[in-house]
């Protein structure tokens, strides 16, 4: 997985992105923990995972590019919500891909 250099983070997990972010790539238990990343396809604008999911044996192998880490769907909700408003103001657009890519290459 590769992140966002400006990862948006739950306020519940600022304090413990490293300690997060670890436990995802080793493959562990993240109870309740979901991440925002922008498609593997072209066709969405974001999508959202559940991190156990990855636990799963059979579960495909994915290069993701995570744009957002929080705790609880009711919050990666929220957050996709927050994300599409701030590029909307700053864009007049909805091209939450092109968005975050620009934004990553000025960095």
């Amino acid at each position: 997985m590769r992140y966002y250099r400006y990862l948006y983070l739950g306020e519940d997990l600022k304090e413990k992105k490293e300690k997060i972010i670890g436990k995802i790539e080793r493959g562990k238990l993240t109870w309740d923990i979901h991440i925002v990343t922008l498609p593997v396809g072209e066709k969405n604008q974001l999508e959202i995972y559940a991190c156990n999911q990855f636990l799963q044996r059979d579960y495909p192998k994915m290069d993701f590019f995570v744009v957002g880490i929080v705790k609880g769907y009711e919050n990666a909700i929220e957050l996709v919500e927050e994300i599409a408003k701030q590029v909307y103001n700053e864009t007049r657009s909805a091209d939450i891909r092109s968005y975050i890519l620009k934004k990553e290459q000025e960095g």
